[in-house]
């Protein structure tokens, strides 16, 4: 017995799934949401071990998740002017995730703001995560490596440059009451 509502079921699957049309394209799809992945999970992984909120798996997603917003689009045609506004959009969400990393505490009279390193490494992540979606996967390998010199090393080396905190015992020359 013939099932032409099957076949109909059949043959729209096959259509919904056509978007990747063969293997040169699944392996370009595959290269670029993994290395954004793996790229993302190297800064996510320097600010887990700082014990900070956004980690590995924040990073690994928000890498992969742009990589995916501009790829889409590219690989269904859309052309310059649509990618730029895509791009932008990216930038702007991601403003809103980094926002939500921020925190000002209430302590002593000025207070102290944290986490802006967190959201600045969120917004490299995202755009760690354009280049690979892009087909930057050099750009995003290098941006990577000097986004991950930039979290280890410059503290150490602005540590070692700030001058060293002054003796609050040591007579200073002021009168005190």
């Amino acid at each position: 017995m013939d099932h032409p509502w099957w076949h109909e079921v059949g043959v729209t699957l096959k259509q919904e799934f056509s978007d990747i049309t063969d293997a040169s394209q699944l392996t370009q799809v595959t290269v670029r949401l993994v290395i954004a992945a793996l790229l993302g999970g190297v800064l996510g992984y320097e600010r887990e071990l700082k014990g900070k909120a956004a980690g590995v798996r924040t990073h690994m997603l928000v890498a992969m998740g742009a990589a995916l917003f501009v790829l889409a689009p590219r690989l269904a045609g859309a052309d310059d002017a649509a990618m730029s506004r895509v791009i932008q959009g990216i930038v702007a969400g991601i403003g809103f995730l980094g926002a939500g990393t921020i925190l000002k505490g209430r302590e002593q009279s000025a207070g102290q703001v944290k986490g802006l390193t967190t959201a600045a490494g969120l917004w490299m992540t995202a755009a760690i995560g354009i280049a690979a979606g892009m087909g930057r996967e050099s750009t995003a390998v290098l941006s990577t490596l000097l986004a991950w010199v930039i979290l280890n090393l410059v503290p150490a080396i602005v540590s070692r440059m700030d001058p060293p905190e002054e003796n609050p015992d040591k007579d200073d020359g002021s009168e005190k009451p």
